[in-house]
């Protein structure tokens, strides 16, 4: 139980110790006592008993795809965000605090954003995808061939392969169907790309590269700053910078993505994909089911992309 130097103060004159709040903290401060905040540092349950293996697998494949002058990518959907007058965690100099609504309704909003996240692990740069719809795997593959599109194709113009590195859930886990079946179609044969996919276990979200490495870096940029209209969180986004050199790109997703797709058996076994040995369910590969399969233009999307 939390309590104050002068509630301190108080317990302690009660028991016969006359001490004043001054006094209690310094007091505390000398036994290296001070106000903390709850540290996320245990997961919940045991470790998946392939964590360390899958770790291991993921850094080889990192090693092999950078030495071959591959793309590595690592992709997310950060959390979703009401457009409107509401309040945005974190604290910002100004000079008067931000008015806001004092409830955050939804049907007080413009609506919802979904910020999709591409993270270029070798140039340092991102893309991110602001969508206005649902978040489906379909969503999450049309975000990441027009990353390929726009970016990917002009920082790497001699690959044909990618490396993909993912939470296992979400709409881009390990288990959708309909995230691999797009994978499928729209990288593969219509880009010709060979799409490699290696999954962070259960619980290690927070080890994806685009976690600290870029939606971190989001939240501080428009920490306390409302986000009132989508060119505001465009601009926040596009404005995100670190010491190291990040740059980011953001483009507005309209067009509605429907939820509860399904995949057929049949659908699947068209696939051309194949499992690791090594944790098979969270690491796999797709080729093109044509070999000549490349196209060096812009495929078309299943929704439009504005700027």
């Amino acid at each position: 139980m939390r309590s104050s130097l002068r509630h301190l103060s108080a317990r302690l004159g009660e028991v016969g110790h006359a001490v004043s709040p001054p006094t209690v903290g310094r007091l505390l401060k000398g036994l290296d006592y001070a106000l903390h905040v709850n540290a996320k540092k245990r997961e919940a349950g045991e470790a998946h008993p392939e964590r360390e293996v899958q770790f291991a697998h993921i850094g080889e494949q990192r090693q092999a795809f950078e030495q071959a002058g591959w793309p590595v990518i690592s992709v997310d959907t950060k959390k979703k965000e009401l457009i409107g007058n509401f309040k945005n965690a974190g604290q910002a100099w100004t000079q008067a605090p931000e008015a806001v609504n004092v409830h955050d309704f939804r049907n007080d909003a413009l609506g919802r954003a979904v910020p999709y996240g591409i993270y270029d692990v070798t140039h340092n740069r991102a893309t991110v995808v602001v969508g206005q719809s649902a978040d489906t795997p379909q969503f999450a593959v049309d975000a990441i061939a027009h990353w390929w599109d726009t970016d990917g194709v002009i920082a790497f113009p001699h690959a044909d392969q990618v490396l993909i590195l993912a939470d296992g859930g979400g709409s881009n886990g390990a288990r959708p169907r309909l995230w691999k079946h797009q994978l499928q179609e729209q990288l593969c044969d219509r880009r010709g790309l060979t799409v490699t996919v290696c999954h962070y276990p259960t619980g290690c979200s927070k080890w994806n590269p685009i976690e600290h490495r870029l939606f971190s870096q989001i939240s501080s940029n428009w920490a306390a700053k409302p986000l009132r209209t989508w060119e505001t969180i465009l601009a926040s986004v596009r404005g995100t910078t670190t010491n190291t050199g990040l740059t980011v790109s953001a483009v507005l997703q309209e067009g509605t993505y429907a939820t509860g797709q399904r995949v057929s058996d049949r659908e699947m076994e068209t696939l051309n994909l194949d499992h690791h040995d090594i944790c098979p369910h969270w690491n796999y590969t797709l080729r093109p089911r044509n070999a000549n399969a490349r196209d060096t233009g812009a495929a078309p999307s299943s929704s439009e992309v504005i700027s």
